[in-house]
């Protein structure tokens, strides 16, 4: 069931910043969102949250530091997404610009799975023989692999987002704003986001040292472009820091000022970097570089992000984008298969869904999780073989159900069920034997129905009302693309009662229609849905300017439509 819902806000406060010069439909859209003061809009790196709230960021600096002088050999061990993969890359040439000797390590998830493994340690020092190990976006779970890496005399160096267990890992150093009795006011940065803070306190450390002025120092802004990559595409809430972070990237991407292989990808996306949207890192970039991680080796990408020669970079993004085309393939085929096996699937008795297909890809089960806990809105679970009679799951949740806290429930509930989990709020990943499907389904569904009331599983289409016949313009939607939108600073969704003067199926599953209000006509498009509409609707869109011959047109994207 889904719900059409207008957002309250304080009319106040939307008043107070149209008078300190906002425009008037963006006041509102921002009292919405919980904005009170012009100046928290501000998107210059003055503004950033400073580095030395950030817990032991200060250690990790004077510990770095002391490595560069040494000429200790540091070896990055990075995730395989895309927040990992910019870490990585944000790290390596972060690290080498302040005189590091720096390597990096990316395992291959199939094989050794998440985070520093003992085993991943061994194949570090087998390959790189290094004397640190730094972590991105992982490491903070890692207890194990950090005692095997402190046992062969290695020191680790955490730099992660997730959220801790009950134990740390007895690392060198850890930078998480997660980690018990960190203060830093954003909890909400990305991995790359963490390494980026890392490297502002180090490049400090440094000139407290001598080794650097402020005019001789190395200009770390030029990495924004990786950080903004990586904070939209991990969806982390985009809080007041990180959407400094994404502007700056953004403004850096829009003026050409971006490293080869961001140029590359936005190329073979077909997207135009000049105007550079959240919209265009989230779905287009990212999904292209996270393709690499998913079906092949994560390694590629973190090339296509560090190599300068633009050749090699315009290469590179064509073979993430076959890969990612390969990627889209596979999906659709398990999609199929996820949707045969819920054929009886009755929402209105279940509050989760677990699901298995022993042909399935591992690497693509998050994004069928993902597509499924949006056509049923039940927090999900997919799972694919993954080997030695284990199989692998990965979830997506909805609003109110933090999912690495309920399989932490399960585990409790039901001990032999889970082998090893880890994750967030609304993604996690476990392993399971394969016999203990069905134990596991029924101890998760349990939880749901623990957890979870009818009003958390009704669909919500959160919107912002009306909007005046006089902002349907492509100047209105353009100074709406200029904005910082996303996770948690949800992008405008209008809705308004509309006559349906016409509407027709297109390629067998996107209705078009042509919507009338006030005596003026509108081109809609609602995607993925095909059900026809009466005469009369309630409308929830997003504003969109289709270009076609040279001209320039409003159009509306249907997000949700009801009976008026």
């Amino acid at each position: 069931m889904t719900r059409i819902a207008t957002r309250s806000y304080s009319f106040r406060t939307a008043e107070m910043l149209r008078q300190q010069g906002v425009h008037p439909v963006l006041a509102r859209l921002y009292a919405a969102r919980g904005l009170a003061d012009v100046r928290e809009l501000s998107s210059d790196l003055t503004s950033l949250i400073n580095p030395s709230g950030l817990l032991h960021v200060d250690a990790a600096a004077s510990y770095l530091a002391d490595a560069i002088a040494d000429g200790k050999k540091l070896v990055i061990v990075a995730d395989y997404d895309c927040d990992g993969a910019t870490a990585c890359a944000v790290g390596l040439r972060g690290l080498r610009s302040l005189g590091a000797q720096v390597d990096f390590i990316v395992p291959n998830r199939f094989e050794y799975g998440y985070g520093l493994t003992p085993e991943i340690v061994e194949l570090t020092v087998r390959e790189k023989a290094p004397d640190i190990i730094v972590t991105v976006d992982n490491g903070i779970a890692s207890i194990d692999g950090v005692a095997e890496a402190k046992r062969r005399g290695i020191d680790v160096v955490v730099t992660d987002h997730h959220l801790p267990g009950d134990t740390l890992p007895d690392a060198r150093v850890i930078v998480n704003p997660n980690q018990p009795a960190c203060g830093f006011p954003s909890k909400n940065l990305a991995g790359v986001g963490v390494m980026f803070y890392v490297l502002l306190a180090l490049r400090a450390e440094m000139r407290k040292r001598g080794r650097f002025d402020a005019q001789n120092q190395p200009k770390l802004d030029a990495l924004l472009d990786l950080v903004a990559l990586g904070t939209v595409a991990d969806v982390v809430k985009l809080d007041g820091n990180n959407r400094i972070l994404v502007a700056q990237g953004l403004k850096r991407m829009r003026s050409g000022r971006m490293q080869a292989g961001v140029a590359a990808l936005f190329r073979a996306a077909g997207r135009e970097a000049r105007s550079a949207t959240p919209f265009d890192l989230g779905f287009a970039l990212g999904p292209r570089l996270n393709a690499a991680g998913r079906l092949a080796d994560m390694s590629l990408g973190i090339e296509c992000l560090t190599t300068d020669d633009e050749g090699r970079a315009w290469a590179i993004a064509q073979q993430l984008d076959a890969i990612n085309r390969e990627r889209r393939e596979i999906e659709s085929d398990m999609q199929d298969t996820a949707l045969t096996l819920l054929d009886s699937f009755e929402p209105r008795t279940r509050t989760t869904i677990s699901v298995f297909d022993d042909s399935w890809h591992q690497g693509v089960i998050g994004i069928v999780a993902s597509r499924l806990k949006d056509k049923f809105y039940r927090p999900t679970i997919t799972f694919a073989p993954g080997g030695e009679g284990l199989i692998k799951g990965s979830g997506r949740s909805i609003a109110g159900f933090h999912l690495r806290d309920a399989l932490d429930l399960v585990s409790k509930h039901a001990p032999s069920v889970i082998q090893k989990f880890g994750g967030h709020a609304m993604a996690a990943g476990l392993t399971i034997r394969a016999e203990a499907f069905d134990a596991f389904a029924d101890a998760f569904e349990a939880v749901g129905r623990e957890w979870l009331t009818d009003s958390q599983l009704e669909r919500i289409v959160e919107t912002d009302g009306p909007l005046e016949e006089a902002y349907f313009t492509p100047n209105f939607i353009e100074l709406l693309a200029g904005q910082v939108w996303g996770q948690g600073f949800a992008p405008p969704v209008f809705c308004d009662e509309f006559r349906v003067l016409n509407q027709r199926v297109l390629k067998e599953k996107h209705l078009k229609l042509s919507l009338e209000k006030s005596g003026r006509r509108y081109d809609a498009i609602w995607f993925g849905h095909i059900e026809e509409l009466p005469e009369r609707a309630v409308v929830a869109y997003r504003l969109d300017a289709n270009e076609f011959n040279g001209a320039v047109r409003v159009q509306l994207l249907v997000e949700h439509a009801q009976p008026a």
